[in-house]
């Protein structure tokens, strides 16, 4: 009988594992619109930043409020409120358990809305991101509701609005993670001195912070008006003239009038606003304009004016020539393009040095801060890196712009971090995320690459279907961007890598592996690269690598987490990327992590992940003075840059 049983319980799990393995490749809804709020003859932008009423739900009673239609109302009326500043993770603001809240909390605030709004045009609500989940209310009724943190979404809110009025929006967010969501989580019920509680867990080693992360502005555009923009560029061989494909839609009644044939006026200027090249399309909303000579977008250190940038300004008009809309863009003209062993832009081969990132701060977690971001481009320029990943989910638009202007090259990378228990609805979240970031991020320049996962578990048996999908339906929306992932997995157990362009590789050798013994380090890396090469023959990047460090915790000989170990950790890679450089298709080298962060509480963790070359508060540790020199020396020696006045300290006059 325990045989049958055995049996029977077994054939059936089988059959469930089987069945796990079919995953089908099904449509994924489409972004539309989106295009970043910015003024002009035809639109105006209102920020709702600042301070909002916060409510928190009762974690055993996530959806009280939605029953009990809290958003019918002020929040105040329900429950008693707490302010709370937009944008910003509410996780580190107040003073007690907040900061671990698992599920929904509520925001509100008043605004007005200016009679002069109600003529002629329509009225639209953008979130630039709110972390997980977002539903949103104005004037009590529902206007959105939006799944996935770091990405933008909006509403047309034109006639929930009362003009020449007051008008009130309510915001409901929860940041429950699970087995479906990207990032994926856990939810559990445990039991505490009070009885039970809720406990969120999650693999991935930074702090869900959660709340509304990103500006939320309204901006008006005519009734008939420039929805999308796309823009892609290429040069002649020689760089000396360039290209600017643009391709525009249209939303509203005017495009659907036959006698109304609508036409584009594309105007692109030069830095010194210059008009360099002009247009002007047929019905089909799309053209070409030639630039010569061009001003090419080069990375930062790889030429004398990295980061060019032209302003390329849209006008929609009508029939008889009527202006019905206008839009304007930066644009960099480069090529990108790869092969088994190389990266180039413009031509000439890249050799990426940088960082894996976190958006995150003290106080604000994730929230959009200005004043950080300045700072760490800052850094960025000091230290001499050519570019990051945005490990491990999509940027602010504000970052991604100052990247174009500074010649910072990006791996712009989707929310899936350890990826795992491959499923049909995940498959569908997954590709969402991917669709959501490059309908963002595809006209800026600097988005080199697109990462479609950090660490996943490519070595699983699903892994390799899963992910041919996922880079499949990546190339389908870019095809002019390699694909690459950070992958952990030993390359012996690797079912991904196939599927993409660019094998990247996340290792901790000396820390997470033989821990202290530096002596391990330069031939396991030099090894394990030659070994993801020859197996899939494309260049490789090693995306991390590093040692958490104590800022100030000085040991001779090096120890674990002093300066001095993660300065040798350093060299010690250093030895090795200089070997695999001679190869030809070791294309790049990315310290974990530009600075210390937030993650979950736990007793390897002392207030987080220390990696960071700089402190949480963006102040340079031992390492990054050395990583600077080696960053600079490698833009000497591959790209003719200069070294700054200051990357050698006077020591003594040997000259006898």
């Amino acid at each position: 009988m325990a045989l049958s049983f055995f049996s029977l319980v077994t054939g059936l799990y089988v059959l469930h594992f089987s069945i796990a393995l079919i995953l089908v490749n099904k449509e994924v809804p489409q972004t539309r619109g989106m295009l970043y709020p910015r003024e002009s003859e035809t639109r105006e932008v209102r920020s709702l930043d600042g301070i909002w009423n916060f409510v928190r739900s009762d974690q055993a009673n996530p959806t009280q409020g939605v029953r009990d239609e809290w958003y019918a109302k002020e929040l105040s009326k329900s429950r008693p409120t707490i302010p709370m500043p937009v944008p910003a993770s509410y996780n580190d603001i107040t003073t007690d358990n907040l900061r671990d809240h698992v599920g929904t909390v509520w925001y509100d605030r008043k605004f007005f809305v200016p009679r002069s709004w109600s003529k002629d045009q329509r009225i639209w609500l953008r979130f630039g991101s709110v972390h997980y989940e977002a539903y949103v209310w104005i004037n009590g009724q529902k206007v959105v509701k939006h799944e996935m943190g770091h990405l933008p979404f909006e509403a047309e809110v034109t006639d929930f609005l009362n003009y020449g009025a007051e008008n009130r929006i309510t915001v409901m967010c929860d940041n429950a993670l699970i087995q479906t969501t990207v990032p994926q989580g856990r939810i559990t019920e445990v039991p505490n001195d009070g009885g039970m509680t809720i406990v969120q867990s999650y693999t991935f080693d930074f702090f869900n912070y959660a709340g509304i992360h990103r500006s939320v502005h309204l901006y008006t555009t005519p009734r008939t008006f420039i929805e999308e923009v796309e823009v892609t560029t290429n040069l002649s061989k020689d760089a000396t003239v360039g290209e600017v494909f643009y391709s525009v839609s249209v939303n509203g009644s005017a495009a659907n009038e036959a006698d109304n044939v609508l036409h584009i006026q594309a105007n692109l200027y030069d830095k010194e606003g210059i008009l360099v090249a002009n247009a002007t399309s047929d019905q089909k909303l799309g053209g070409k304009l030639q630039v010569n000579p061009v001003k090419p977008w080069w990375p930062y250190l790889m030429h004398s004016e990295p980061g060019y940038l032209y302003q390329l300004e849209i006008k929609l008009l009508a029939t008889n020539d009527e202006l019905l809309d206008v839009y304007r863009l930066k644009v960099g003209i480069r090529t990108l393009s790869w092969n088994s062993q190389q990266f180039l832009i413009n031509g000439k081969p890249v050799y990426f040095r940088g960082f894996g990132r976190h958006e995150d701060s003290d106080i604000r977690g994730k929230g959009l801060d200005n004043a950080l971001m300045v700072r760490d481009f800052n850094l960025l320029k000091w230290i001499g890196a050519n570019a990051y990943r945005t490990s491990h989910y999509p940027y602010s638009e504000e970052s991604m712009q100052f990247a174009d202007e500074h010649g910072i090259m990006i791996i712009d990378e989707c929310p899936s971090v350890d990826t795992e228990n491959f499923s049909q609805e995940l498959l569908g979240k997954h590709k969402s995320s991917l669709e959501q970031l490059i309908h963002r991020d595809r006209n800026h320049p600097s988005v080199v690459m697109w990462s479609i996962a950090n660490e996943p578990r490519t070595g699983s048996v699903s892994a390799d279907s899963y992910f041919e999908l996922v880079a499949n339906f990546t190339r389908s929306l870019d095809k002019t961007r390699p694909i690459t992932a950070a992958i952990a997995v030993p390359n012996t157990q690797d079912k991904a890598g196939r599927s993409l362009d660019i094998i990247s590789f996340n290792r901790y050798n000396a820390w997470y592996s033989n821990a202290g013994r530096l002596d391990m380090i330069t031939q396991n890396v030099i090894d394990e690269a030659i070994a993801w090469n020859k197996r899939y023959n494309k260049p490789i990047i090693m995306s991390e690598y590093g040692a958490d460090t104590l800022e100030g915790l000085h040991m001779q000989p090096a120890y674990v987490w002093s300066e001095e170990f993660q300065t040798e950790v350093f060299s010690r890679h250093f030895k090795a990327f200089d070997e695999l450089r001679k190869k030809g298709w070791f294309i790049g080298e990315f310290v974990w992590n530009f600075a210390d962060f937030k993650t979950a509480q736990t007793y390897t963790r002392v207030g987080g992940n220390k990696k960071g070359v700089f402190t949480r508060a963006r102040q340079p540790k031992a390492a990054a003075h050395l990583l600077r020199k080696r960053y600079f020396a490698l833009g000497r020696d591959l790209d003719q840059c200069s070294f700054p006045d200051d990357l050698f300290t006077y020591i003594a006059d040997l000259i006898s």
